[in-house]
């Protein structure tokens, strides 16, 4: 019988599928599984979408089915919070004094909002939170929402889907242009207005009071919950540092999902990814690293948003981008964005496109450069210029 413990801070869904890949693997230890929050484990993606909008009933985000924690011998610790890690005595104190040790450690403590000085404000990040926003967004209810960041604009899109009127203020002069760019970025502002979203770019908070708001959200983003791991003593940098095998600076402990800043072999740099599918990936990849398997975390970045008829999903990196290349229609809303460096694909994003994101994965992976004008081109078969690129690049 193993006696070892492995010990998983934070019940979200990189930990709870740390937490089963450990017993599909074969551990027979001790697992015990510590979350903050008062629930079961739960998916975040429908709390700005179908959650939110009360066509998804609450165990519908639930990472696993009812009793699957005790089926597979997992402590699940609700409403726990973690107050210091104790590295060399290689144990835990829980609130109210209790010790806890551990062989191993993983860290998924996640992110939370970032606040901003405006009272009365709401936050987006748990599904308490999604819970307010349920019961004070309605049909006719006037609702600011401060940063087009994805969440800003999935709440936006989700409110207007209701019936409230949307009023949505962005520092930037189009939603989502960090990241997106300014093209794209006008793509989405225009999405937002013909659906009757009020949007005021170039405007921050003293611009809410104009917008007269039954009530204000904010979308500032997220910060990384670093604050046992600095109290610990380990290597923090936007986040904590692991390396591929998303090990951090103290022996036996681990760090995996929106907390983790973990280097990429791929794309040959340390990058923190906050969204669903790096946690459902990651969580799994450091229970095998904490197992002693040979881990190499190297998937390619994906997530993506439903916006009212508009899908996308996007994969890769695109910072550090010299062009984007359209292929498709922006206008129909059917078509896939490249960003390109020096003629190779960092990023792709399909809008209204569907099946093509392993194709977009393999052109990121070769590293080749292609063709920008069959690229872009709707009668170039995709998979032929994946095979090219995979050809020139064996």
């Amino acid at each position: 019988m193993d006696d070892r413990t492995f010990v998983i801070v934070g019940a979200g869904m990189a930990g709870a599928k740390a937490a089963e890949t450990l017993r599909e693997e074969g551990f027979e230890g001790r697992v015990v599984l510590i979350g903050e929050e008062d629930e079961q484990p739960y998916e975040r993606p429908p709390l700005s979408k179908d959650y939110l909008r009360g066509e998804a009933e609450r165990d519908g985000a639930h990472v696993h089915e009812a009793g699957f924690y005790e089926s597979h011998d997992i402590e699940l610790l609700r409403g726990t919070r973690v107050d210091a890690i104790d590295v060399d005595a290689n144990s835990l104190t829980l609130d109210g004094g209790r010790e806890l040790g551990y062989d191993a450690l993983l860290l998924a403590t996640g992110a939370e909002a970032r606040k901003l000085p405006f009272d009365g404000a709401l936050y987006l990040r748990t599904v308490q939170d999604s819970d307010v926003l349920r019961e004070r967004i309605k049909p006719g209810s006037r609702v600011t929402i401060v940063g087009a960041g994805w969440i800003g604009c999935e709440v936006a899109a989700s409110a207007r889907q209701i019936g409230a009127e949307v009023t949505l203020i962005e520092m930037a002069e189009v939603p989502l242009e960090r990241v997106l760019g300014r093209e794209l970025g006008e793509f989405y502002r225009d999405l937002h207005v013909e659906h009757g979203v009020r949007f005021m770019g170039g405007s921050g908070l003293d611009d809410v009071a104009g917008t007269n708001p039954d009530m204000v959200l904010i979308g500032a983003g997220v910060a990384p919950r670093t604050e046992l791991a600095e109290q610990a003593g380990l290597e923090v940098d936007n986040g904590i540092r692991v390396d591929a095998a998303l090990r951090t600076s103290a022996p036996n402990i681990f760090a995996a999902g929106d907390v983790a800043n973990a280097w990429h072999p791929l794309l040959e740099r340390n990058l923190r990814v906050e969204h669903w599918a790096n946690a459902l990936t990651q969580g799994p990849a450091a229970a095998r690293s904490m197992l002693g398997q040979d881990v190499s975390y190297d998937h390619v970045p994906y997530f993506f948003s439903d916006q009212y008829d508009v899908g996308m999903e996007y994969a890769g990196h695109g910072e550090g981008a010299d062009q984007v290349v359209i292929r498709g229609d922006l206008g129909a809303r059917e078509f896939i964005a490249f960003w390109l460096r020096e003629g190779r694909v960092l990023a792709g994003m399909n809008v209204n496109v569907w099946d093509v994101t392993d194709t977009i994965q393999a052109l990121i992976r070769s590293g080749a450069v292609v063709d920008q004008a069959r690229l872009a081109s709707t009668g170039e078969p995709l998979d032929a210029l994946v095979q090219e690129a995979v050809a020139g690049r064996a």
